[in-house]
């Protein structure tokens, strides 16, 4: 199958040149000129994976007036999630909330087979309580770059936090990271070695 990526980005096309082995298209994957560029005949999968909802949506109807024959739309915020469907773009990717599905499959043993091929390259899991001093929302968390917050678990129920998402003390806050971001965490929230095996879950 051959990937072509289209990115508005000079500089990260010629870094990813350097590791990935597919095509480049420089430009802005949400113009109609850029997309007939791809080819929507030829091409079975179009797929809107920036850190931009609001440009994936576009792109995707974009996509989907220039008759590719499946688009897939990732989109962090799910205040979005009812004008997607309503709009038909119905294949989603919506990540928080599927690594926090990951984690209550793990937790009540219905692991997925392919969860090992799902934590790999460094990614780690890393849980904390939230103490007064982490007051505010979970964009205000000073986390590491290379980490996200994936879900908060609030007495019994887990819960998908937007960055907008208040946290109360006492909360747990379920991070995915990197494994190079590990330290920082530790020393953060005052995790023990021995404790904070317990405390997040490395990939095979």
């Amino acid at each position: 199958m051959d990937v072509v990526i289209i990115e508005k980005d000079k500089g990260r096309i010629d870094a990813l040149a350097e590791i990935l082995d597919c095509g480049f298209i420089h430009g802005d994957g949400s113009k109609p000129a850029m997309l007939r560029e791809a080819g929507p005949q030829r091409t079975d999968v179009l797929c809107c994976l920036t850190d931009n909802d609001q440009s994936n949506i576009l792109a995707s109807l974009v996509g989907r007036s220039l008759g590719f024959r499946r688009i897939i739309t990732q989109i962090e915020d799910t205040e979005f999630e009812h004008v997607c469907l309503e709009l038909g773009l119905t294949d989603l990717i919506i990540p928080h909330r599927q690594a926090a599905q990951a984690l209550a499959d793990l937790a009540f043993g219905t692991l997925p087979e392919d969860f090992a091929n799902f934590f790999k390259n460094g990614a780690r899991l890393f849980s904390f309580a939230v103490r007064e001093e982490d007051a505010g929302t979970v964009e205000d968390l000073p986390l590491p770059k290379h980490c996200m917050a994936i879900c908060i678990y609030r007495y019994d129920k887990m819960l998908l936090p937007t960055k907008a998402f208040q946290l109360e003390l006492g909360d747990e806050v379920v991070l995915l990271a990197h494994e190079d971001s590990m330290r920082e965490l530790r020393e953060r929230w005052a995790v023990a070695p021995a404790a904070a095996d317990s405390d997040e879950t490395a990939a095979s």
